[in-house]
């Protein structure tokens, strides 16, 4: 059983390394938080095989905190650790502002000092990181990082404030940051510095942009590259801002004889996905592609699409089944129709790839059954 320690355990990082490591077999987690004393630091050093310190104050009215919470804590957890003479790893959660000329980064580089010392003294392993603007689920609008206000406001139709367009910020995501904590944790590799962790540079305006595309992407139904990087990370985090009752929306449908047609999602370039309903007997399609694929799922009962390729007249046949699913694809050139065989509603789910085009539809009616084709 490894012992962790954790202070600002219900901060924004503490949180998610926490809910990380309990999804790991045999680490224990001791949480330090406000909640605390400095009297009960000793004992739950005593106990310990490593020492996150993540606790610290970002923004303050008033900044004597910056010194008693960064600076000073820091000094005591030290002097603790030294007087506990176990070889105990100690990681520190520091900030890129401990270069800059303010408050905050001034104790933020005291508290460096302070941990550089206690190394020196104990011969203990320290790591020091320097990161940039965190940002992630449960990162605290105003105070946190941008990302998070953003995020917050928008995802609550609230308005945001942009003061320069232009200005480029480096941004780390939170979640790259634990994987790098818990190598530690299970692999004890020294690593000196951040390289391992990837960073992402990105305007305030240009965050701003895409933060409200991913506001707008329910009533476009298009989804911007989610699946990876930057967009992936930057994605998860606005959705976590959303309130319950924003967990679903409604989509537009169309009804006729024949059932019910709706379009669900939309991609910038990998095409979209719609559904459709066939009431028994009923027949869709009846047309041809040049270009344009679909592939069908038949989710929900009985059907038999039929081919015809429009130069040869070839015709070929394919009954499909939801007791075994199967994907059926179109093909350029074939006209091709699909009819419900069974005696309850079929429900068909289709990808095509392209998103449709009222103006160049690449669809053309050809009626498969009319011999006059």
């Amino acid at each position: 059983m490894i012992r962790v320690l954790i202070t600002g355990s219900k901060g924004f990082l503490g949180k998610n390394f926490i809910s990380h490591l309990s999804e790991l077999k045999d680490i224990e987690v001791v949480s330090f938080s406000r909640e605390n004393t400095l009297e009960d630091l000793p004992e739950m050093i005593s106990k310990i095989d490593f020492v996150f310190h993540f606790a610290g104050v970002n923004r303050t009215n008033n900044n004597k905190y910056f010194k008693e919470v960064n600076q000073d804590l820091t000094e005591y957890l030290c002097r603790v650790m030294s007087l506990s003479k176990r070889k105990v790893p100690l990681i520190f959660a520091s900030s890129v502002q401990a270069s800059k000329d303010n408050d905050y980064g001034k104790s933020k580089l005291s508290a460096e000092k302070i941990i550089k010392n206690y190394a020196k003294n104990t011969g203990n392993d320290i790591y020091i990181y320097r990161f940039p603007n965190l940002f992630g689920k449960w990162s605290k609008p105003n105070y946190n990082s941008v990302v998070s206000t953003f995020c917050h406001n928008i995802a609550n139709n609230l308005p945001i404030e942009i003061h320069n367009y232009d200005e480029i910020i480096v941004l780390m995501y939170v979640d790259d940051v634990i994987y790098e904590l818990i190598s530690l944790i299970l692999q004890r590799k020294p690593k000196s510095d951040l390289n391992k962790i990837p960073t992402y540079s990105i305007s305030i305006g240009q965050l701003a942009e895409k933060i409200n595309n991913f506001h707008h992407n329910r009533s476009s139904l298009a989804v911007d590259r989610v699946g990876s990087g930057f967009i992936r990370a930057l994605y998860a985090t606005y959705l976590s801002y959303l309130r319950p009752q924003a967990f679903s929306y409604n989509l537009d449908s169309f009804s006729d004889e024949r059932g019910v047609f709706s379009e669900v999602l939309k991609t910038k370039d990998s095409g979209q996905f719609s559904f459709f309903s066939s009431k028994p007997s009923k027949t869709r399609g009846d047309h041809y592609h040049h270009s344009k694929n679909e592939k069908f799922l038949v989710v929900l009962g009985e059907a038999v699409f039929k081919f015809r390729n429009i130069q040869t007249n070839e015709e070929y046949s394919i009954t499909v089944n939801s007791d075994r699913l199967k994907i059926v694809e179109t093909i350029p050139g074939w006209a091709h129709n699909i009819k419900n065989i069974g005696d309850s509603e079929l429900l068909v789910l289709l990808w095509a790839n392209e998103v449709f085009n009222h103006e160049k539809p690449d669809t053309y009616t050809y009626l498969i059954n009319n011999e006059k084709n």
